[in-house]
């Protein structure tokens, strides 16, 4: 059996120390509580207060959480409230389309999956939940490059994979994808990633009328598509459970 990481540990409970009791702590007080040398604690707090997780009072010394877990705690939040507000319409989708149904959020420079809805028939399917998709040959990855900046910008950064003989990579062709995406408001993609596969995503908001996400159908390509377009109900269905979605998360109709 692997064992546990001692330095990982010691960091963890230090943190769950900093989170109860009082506001701010000494470091007398944390090694004392955690049993450690005070060395031991204050190169693990130092460690800590660089990576943001802790933060140290300039006048008192004393330790308490850092804004970094605040923004960790609040992207998790944000992604289950996602997840939550989109299970009905992902199920609903899934059913009136007859294909599998992926929800993605923008994650490591590609494309987290939080949520699959397996395609309605008896077929074996794997669940993808936490799998990765690029972000410039898949359609939840173009909708979020599209509409988000920051995954625009890391789209630009990243090395584009040439998956298949149809995944386009020079990023000139790829900005002029994204034009379109825009102007249309629904991403596709044939083939780019997986051979004989294509998708359709639209985008995601939330009150802010921020990108917080992308829902798309993933299937075979002569059931997604029809004269080598995506099939119009499955766009319109799409687009219609992404807006429904982003109504939950707060948006009001454009």
């Amino acid at each position: 059996m692997a064992r546990n990481i001692q330095s990982l540990e010691r960091a963890s409970a230090m943190l769950r120390l900093l989170a109860g009791g009082e506001r701010r702590l000494g470091l007398s007080d944390i090694a004392s509580a955690l049993g450690l040398a005070k060395a031991t604690a204050h190169g693990i707090l130092r460690t800590l207060q660089h990576e943001g997780f802790v933060e140290q009072d300039p006048d008192s010394g004393r330790y308490q959480l850092g804004a970094e877990l605040l923004r960790l705690g609040t992207t998790y939040l944000d992604v289950h409230e996602l997840r939550a507000r989109a299970l009905v319409w992902t199920d609903d989708l899934a059913r009136s389309g007859g294909e599998a149904v992926y929800l993605g959020v923008l994650h490591q420079h590609g494309v987290l999956v939080v949520h699959h809805v397996f395609r309605p028939d008896d077929s074996r399917q794997v669940l993808e939940v936490g799998a990765m998709q690029p972000l410039h040959s898949t359609a939840l990855g173009k909708v979020l490059a599209a509409f988000d900046p920051v995954a625009h910008a890391e789209l630009v950064e990243a090395k584009r994979e040439p998956f298949t003989a149809h995944t386009v990579t020079d990023l000139d062709d790829i900005e002029r994808g994204l034009d379109l995406v825009r102007a249309q408001g629904y991403a596709t993609d044939a083939e780019e990633t997986w051979e004989g596969v294509a998708s359709v995503a639209a985008p995601i908001f939330d009150r802010h009328r921020m990108a917080v996400g992308a829902v798309g159908i993933t299937g075979a390509v002569e059931r997604v598509r029809r004269d080598g377009q995506p099939r119009p109900e499955l766009v319109a269905s799409i687009r219609d459970t992404a807006r429904s979605v982003s109504r939950d998360l707060g948006v009001k109709p454009f």
